[in-house]
């Protein structure tokens, strides 16, 4: 059953199935809409009023900014930065005959630093493909054997899909969809925990003949099962692209 919007889902899933050095296929989801974004901001979607309000109003987390800067765009930066400031120039110094001297900076910082357009877009957006990925394993029972073929999740997005699927699927279909993505993630993490082990008594002389097995990259390999592979552009990802 492909539509439109089920299409990103199912080629994440096929390339982690197929490949899995791709990980999480959520995280796949997650950095290329992340690239799609940034690409957007430095782009096509700079000089639109409506995105330029936005932007003016949120600005970006540091994590944003950075990867903005990285792909050395500094024109296209400079033109979203200039109306950004103008506006934060008027709004820190806002402020009446009667207001608390200070106030309005400390309002408009707050909200500055819990605000990123980037990812608001890409929170909206990923969590409509969580719930894509929940509505492919309850109506297509191809997609139940690329959920199953999937080398993990990450425990964020485990998470996610752990809830979405409870609200979304009601308690007689909750448990085995449950069971479907809780085998995978204990599997996992049972392998990573005898890699990670293995990885550290290579370092006593007393296993130094013994072979590695696949503990060169555990520890790795535990950071992105703990909390993410994010931001990371899909064009640097080997054999990641789909």
């Amino acid at each position: 059953m492909e539509q439109i919007y089920t299409i990103p889902v199912n080629e994440a899933f096929e390339a982690s199935a197929g490949n899995r050095d791709c990980g999480c296929p959520f995280c796949t989801l997650y950095n290329r809409l992340e690239d799609n974004e940034l690409e957007l901001i430095l782009g096509a979607s700079m000089m639109e009023p409506d995105v330029r309000i936005q932007t003016n109003k949120e600005g970006f987390c540091r994590t944003h900014y950075n990867m903005m800067f990285g792909r050395k765009n500094r024109l296209g930066m400079a033109l979203t930065l200039e109306s950004h400031i103008a506006e934060l120039k008027k709004d820190i110094k806002g402020g009446g005959l009667f207001s608390q001297p200070g106030g309005a900076a400390i309002r408009r910082i707050g909200e500055l630093e819990g605000g990123c357009y980037v990812c608001r877009r890409i929170e909206f957006n990923f969590g409509h493909m969580i719930e894509t990925a929940v509505f492919l394993w309850d109506r297509d029972e191809n997609f139940k054997s690329k959920l199953a073929s999937q080398p993990y999740f990450c425990l964020p997005h485990y998470r996610m899909l752990l809830e979405c699927g409870r609200d979304r699927l009601g308690k007689k279909k909750f448990p085995e969809f449950e069971k479907a993505c809780s085998s995978i993630v204990n599997a996992y993490i049972e392998k990573l925990g005898d890699d990670v082990s293995w990885f550290y008594k290579k370092f006593d002389y007393r296993y130094d003949e013994e072979p590695w097995y696949d503990s060169k990259d555990a520890v790795e390999r535990a950071m992105k099962f703990l909390r993410s592979d994010l931001h990371n552009p899909p064009d640097n990802k080997e054999k990641k692209k789909y």
